[in-house]
């Protein structure tokens, strides 16, 4: 097996996304293993690992859209804004029963688009250095600031009613940043009656979906087939084939002509990774190099 590649994972419910990378790395027999994009221990599917030099290349993955579906459920609000949270609001059977499908369909075409969006107060994002979770586990009162997120599809699929609640099956595909459960919470305050997230499943993480993916039995018994980093290479970046004297250039740092793509570009040799490129003024300038690390 390569020492350096990619696994797109399915994880399972209950384990955090470090939790995976622990048992990859045992897998793997290496340390440098890294992810791109936290799951919740609630939530399962596509969590994308990093080996070796690959991790050089997870932050453009993590920064690339996301897909999931998930249940809302309206009618309780809870600390962490999922099931796994205590319950800390509940609404009568009266104020459910206003409730109508019409309203619920409203209020979430509302979050479509580019929106002000808070994250949850339990959640990895740093506060002075400290995990927002860390601070509210250890007794504060976190309220995170808003911030801009892009919701490019948000989509109801079902709605059911239970004595107490109302459940809302969606499926939603936004930029990286963007909170689900926010959605579920923002939601239930927006219709007066609390809501949380009950499940949640991510489908899609940039160009790496599900199919084909690892579980997380397969991960411990070693039976997987990892990707090339030239491979994820081709699914992440616009392709530049180079020549061999192009190669040796790279190899020192040195700089090519303009890429024809102004975005990241991937230079590439016989299926090779070399370089990221980036254009800068009169020529593509190498901001990672592979070649003299291959």
């Amino acid at each position: 097996m390569s020492v350096d590649g990619f696994l797109v994972v399915d994880k399972a419910p209950g384990m955090t996304s470090h939790d995976v990378v622990a048992i990859a790395r045992r897998a793997l027999g290496t340390k440098k293993v890294g992810h791109a994009g936290t799951l919740d221990p609630m939530a399962t599917g596509v969590l994308v690992l990093g080996f070796g030099i690959g991790t050089r290349l997870l932050q453009y993955i993590t920064d690339g859209d996301k897909s999931y579906t998930a249940t809302v459920v309206l009618g309780q609000s809870t600390v962490t804004d999922d099931a796994e949270g205590e319950v800390v609001t509940t609404a009568s059977p009266e104020q459910i029963g206003a409730i109508t499908d019409e309203m619920i369909r409203a209020e979430l075409s509302k979050m479509h688009g580019l929106i002000s969006q808070r994250p949850s107060s339990v959640s990895a994002v740093k506060v002075d250095g400290q995990r927002a979770h860390a601070r509210v586990r250890a007794g504060e009162d976190v309220v995170l600031p808003s911030r801009e997120v892009t919701i490019s599809q948000l989509d109801v699929h079902a709605i059911r009613r239970t004595s107490t609640t109302i459940e809302v099956d969606i499926e939603v595909t936004c930029s990286a940043g963007t909170f689900i459960r926010a959605i579920a919470r923002d939601c239930g305050e927006a219709l007066g009656v609390g809501g949380h997230l009950s499940a949640l499943r991510r489908t899609r993480v940039a160009s790496f979906t599900l199919t084909p993916s690892v579980s997380i039995d397969q991960l411990k018994s070693g039976e997987f087939e990892s990707l090339s980093i030239g491979e994820v290479a081709a699914l992440t970046f616009p392709i530049r084939n180079i020549s061999e004297e192009e190669v040796h250039e790279l190899s020192f740092g040195r700089t090519l002509a303009l890429s024809e793509s102004t975005e990241i570009t991937a230079a590439m040799a016989h299926g090779q990774l070399i370089a990221l490129l980036s254009n800068v003024e009169k020529f593509a300038k190498p901001i990672a190099v592979f070649a003299a690390a291959s």
